[in-house]
């Protein structure tokens, strides 16, 4: 009883903690992060090359989904009813049995290659999960990606573990349909709705983990489910609004006749990338949005001022009791967005000037803290890194500015 009494307070706690949340969402900022995100992280281009490599890999993700579901004795007999319900929850319904008969068709085809062409499909499935890691990391402003290896392996057990358990999933609702009608053709209302709500969380805690688990950067929870629900509603909203507009103005299948489904999905699949990728935007600068900070304007020599603000407030740090700060730490005494300062940080890390202590269990991640010597630490590094190379042309500027003699004290003083 009193474990009941527990949930439901923890679950009315958290309720609260949204609603005050949502109401105190700061909307025109994100609208306006998005908009410069889009533009500056050439969204709409990235989004076109996820769509190309997905249409590739599409055929090998599928194969791999249907062997799995097929591996299910009990999700046999409703596969039809059941693969139907989950690609209209993903896919517009003017297009959803096209694009299931073509799959199912293309993917048979799949599973009758051999080893090497089995490998071949394999690889171009990798291809695509790569390509969706590079992006995420340049979301999240991180320089330094895993390593290749651990990369593939983690993504291919995402591969044969997520149709895995999305099978399991549907096999355990087909497993309860039977038990209570026995063989269905089509599903009740009741039933129908919930597994339409099984298919939206299951992709937005898809959605969720791969906002949490690709960056190689620390990312929270509760900011990678914002994105997840987020993209998950976004493409609700896209998909009815595709509906409409297919509906209203059907130039497609008057040109293109039956095959309209290829281009309206393609065009789908581009919607979609869109959509997911200002998803994981919304996850990657919901601490800035909350915290009501701006970054620091884009003028010359800004990431200079900023990397002298970095190293005068981890001086300052250095003899407190906790010795550093993390990233939101830094960004909040800062007053700038965190994504800003993580490439100088990764810079000055690079010149084993800053430390970070893992702590990927604390609350705000690791702690960075100052391991060079302010009184005996020359600038030259530094400035040549994030201000001014020396070359042949700056050669005397940097004589004359004393640049080679200057220490990390004399610059902070």
């Amino acid at each position: 009883m009193t474990s009941n009494w527990t949930f439901w307070a923890n679950a009315r706690e958290r309720w609260t903690l949204l609603v005050s949340t949502l109401q105190q969402w700061p909307w025109a900022q994100t609208y306006q992060t998005l908009r410069a995100r889009f533009r500056e992280d050439h969204l709409g281009v990235t989004a076109g090359s996820l769509t190309f490599t997905t249409t590739i890999a599409l055929v090998p993700l599928f194969t791999v989904m249907l062997a799995l579901f097929s591996a299910f004795p009990v999700f046999a007999r409703f596969r039809k009813v059941l693969e139907q319900q989950v690609l209209t929850g993903m896919v517009p319904d003017a297009i959803a049995k096209p694009v299931l008969l073509s799959l199912t068709k293309f993917a048979t085809k799949a599973s009758q290659m051999g080893g090497l062409g089995l490998i071949a499909l394999g690889v171009t499935a990798m291809m695509l999960m790569l390509t969706i890691d590079h992006t995420l990391n340049g979301i999240w402003r991180v320089r330094t990606v895993r390593p290749i290896a651990q990369r593939v392996l983690v993504y291919w057990a995402a591969l044969t573990l997520g149709p895995l358990m999305v099978g399991a999933s549907l096999s355990l609702t087909s497993y309860l349909l039977s038990a209570s009608g026995g063989l269905v053709d089509e599903l009740p209302g009741g039933v129908s709705l919930l597994l339409s709500f099984i298919v939206f969380m299951l992709q937005t805690a898809g959605f969720a983990a791969l906002y949490k688990y690709v960056p190689n950067t620390f990312v929270r929870w509760e900011h990678a489910w914002g994105g997840g629900i987020f993209a998950s509603i976004g493409l609700e909203v896209g998909q009815k609004g595709l509906a409409i507009y297919l509906s209203k103005a059907p130039v497609y299948a008057t040109i293109y006749g039956a095959f309209a489904a290829v281009p309206l999905f393609l065009i789908w699949i581009y919607v979609s990338w869109l959509i997911i990728l200002l998803g994981a935007v919304i996850a990657a600068y919901t601490p800035s949005l909350l915290s009501q900070v701006k970054r620091w304007p884009d003028t010359p020599g800004y990431r200079f001022a900023l990397v002298l603000a970095l190293l005068k407030a981890l001086v300052a740090e250095q003899h407190a009791p906790r010795r550093g700060l993390s990233g939101e730490q830094l960004a909040h005494r800062l007053r700038t967005d965190p994504l800003q300062i993580e490439p100088l940080l990764e810079i000055l890390q690079g010149l084993d000037w800053v430390g970070l202590l893992d702590e990927t269990q604390a609350e705000h991640g690791g702690r960075f803290v100052l391991l060079c010597d302010p009184d005996k630490t020359l600038m030259a590094p530094l400035v040549g890194e994030v201000l001014l190379r020396p070359d042949a042309f700056t050669e005397r500027f940097w004589t004359h500015a004393g640049m080679e003699s200057m220490t990390l004290s004399n610059a902070l003083a």
